[in-house]
């Protein structure tokens, strides 16, 4: 299959505000070992995409500049020691760097083939949210059928994910949201109770709705602003996986006494750091677990914005406003 030599793709003049991401032109990457080159047909736009564009979240050394950590389309190139990929497949997958560009060269054991019955909007939704919530959420901290989560944001891309996961594994889900509309949204997705930290104090609800039990495991993105409050609300032997730091990275004068008291684990991860290796292992784990549920329609993304490419600025403005509600999405011809 012959390539351009050339592509677009969205690249940032200098680091600052969301005007800064323009079109520009550029040379369209090879696969190197291990990887397959995907025409880009959509690409997730994220909370870290906004954070590199601040210059607050640099790529690995190996990766490429271009922002974008998610892609869905069609396989046009495959690398050495590649087995399992034909041309033409159609694969969404988790990129380390380069999703916003017509082509991205992925790590094979990093991709997933479009679940039935999606087209690439759809497909490009799933990778970044859905590697983050198993590993997070899952692996780390070993949500089981029957036990209680707290889900904070639980309208953002993470939080549309997780509540649907969490509840299709049989976990009774609380989750927070700023809004009337976004709270109605999260019962609608799975959630048994949704928090409206604007006008209720989470901590008190859970230990209004467990008997003063706590929850067994909470995923936070918001960090140093609830760290107190979410070690009063887990239960005894209870987990607090930690993906971001929304509300801040320092957390002052907090008392440490329940992590003593009640057993409680804390631990945190950022995915693009992990080995490929580590992304194969959940990648395997979501094709076995996950894909079967949004093939059957138990879960499914959440779109709240489909723009064209050139558009990325505006997604970005979006997505740091706040009034989205799944996932904002980027589409190339």
């Amino acid at each position: 299959m012959s390539l351009p030599s050339s592509m677009a793709y969205v690249g940032l003049t200098e680091h600052g505000g969301p005007d800064n991401l323009v079109v520009m032109e550029g040379r369209t990457p090879q696969p190197r070992r291990g990887e397959i080159l995907v025409r880009v047909a959509a690409a997730g736009i994220n909370r870290p995409d906004v954070l590199q564009r601040k210059g607050d979240y640099p790529p690995p050394p190996d990766a490429s500049p271009v922002l974008g950590l998610e892609v869905a389309g069609e396989v046009v190139a495959i690398g050495e020691d590649v087995t399992g990929y034909a041309l033409g497949d159609r694969v969404c997958a988790l990129a380390n760097g380069g999703g916003y560009a017509q082509y991205c060269a992925v790590p094979a054991g990093q991709a997933l083939p479009f679940p039935k019955g999606f087209d690439a909007v759809r497909a490009a939704a799933l990778p970044e949210t859905f590697f983050t919530v198993w590993a997070n959420l899952f692996m780390m901290a070993g949500l089981k059928p029957g036990e209680s989560v707290l889900i904070h944001g639980g309208t953002s891309g993470i939080g549309t994910a997780a509540i649907q996961l969490a509840d299709a594994f049989g976990a009774r889900v609380f989750t927070t949201a700023g809004t009337a509309e976004k709270c109605a949204a999260c019962l609608t997705l799975g959630a048994s109770r949704a928090i409206n930290y604007r006008s209720e104090d989470f901590c008190a609800v859970i230990a209004e709705e467990t008997g003063r039990a706590g929850v067994d495991v909470i995923l936070d993105m918001i960090g140093a602003a609830y760290f107190e409050r979410n070690l009063k609300s887990l239960s005894r032997d209870g987990r607090l996986s930690i993906i971001a730091f929304l509300g801040g990275t320092f957390a002052e004068k907090v008392s440490l006494a329940p992590i003593l008291l009640k057993r409680l684990r804390l631990m945190g991860s950022a995915m693009r750091p992990r080995t490929a290796a580590e992304k194969q292992e959940i990648r395997d784990a979501l094709l076995e677990k996950a894909w079967p549920l949004l093939e059957e329609g138990r879960v499914a993304p959440v779109i709240h914005a489909v723009l064209p490419f050139g558009e990325a600025a505006a997604g970005h403005r979006m997505m740091e406003h706040g009034d989205h509600i799944g996932k904002i999405v980027l589409t190339f011809d």
